[in-house]
């Protein structure tokens, strides 16, 4: 509380860097729409989530996904959608279809969905270091205890 010529008022609580406690969630992929569990993973990242988020901090958790090779598009994206990118060299654009990623690549799709909603600095980069994603069910971190989150279809 600040004292302003005899009043109390309420200051805002601004996190540090270490003073929040971060954990560890699960959440299960299968059957989710990509766009929509991106949104909610970018969250739980960021520590939107929380009631002590500091946008210049990283007060966010740790958040495993399973089962990404399960993950769904909505309408025609499976057909129609592209990804592109730049090598750097001359003539180095390279283009692939959704289709072909969610089968030799399953994790890249749901990383690169995250990857867009995330800050584009240090701290976002921070941040997509804590997103672990995995195409089966099975994955390393038990002795990080996470919790598991459950999310509507």
């Amino acid at each position: 509380m600040a004292l302003i010529k005899g009043r109390t008022m309420p200051t805002s609580f601004m996190a540090r860097p270490g003073q929040v406690q971060q954990r560890w969630y699960l959440i299960d992929a299968t059957d989710q729409v990509v766009g929509r569990l991106a949104v909610q993973i970018a969250n739980i990242l960021r520590g939107k989530h929380r009631p002590e988020y500091t946008p210049h901090v990283d007060t966010g958790e740790f958040v495993i996904v399973i089962n990404a090779e399960k993950v769904r598009f909505t309408g025609k994206k499976l057909q129609t959608k592209t990804y592109e990118w730049y090598t750097g060299y001359p003539g180095g654009l390279k283009s692939v279809s959704a289709r072909e990623w969610l089968e030799k690549h399953p994790d890249r799709i749901l990383r690169e969905a995250v990857k867009r909603m995330v800050p584009r600095n240090r701290l976002g980069r921070k941040q997509m270091t804590k997103l672990k994603i995995y195409a089966g069910p099975q994955h390393p971190h038990q002795a990080q205890q996470p919790v598991e989150l459950k999310l509507p279809h």
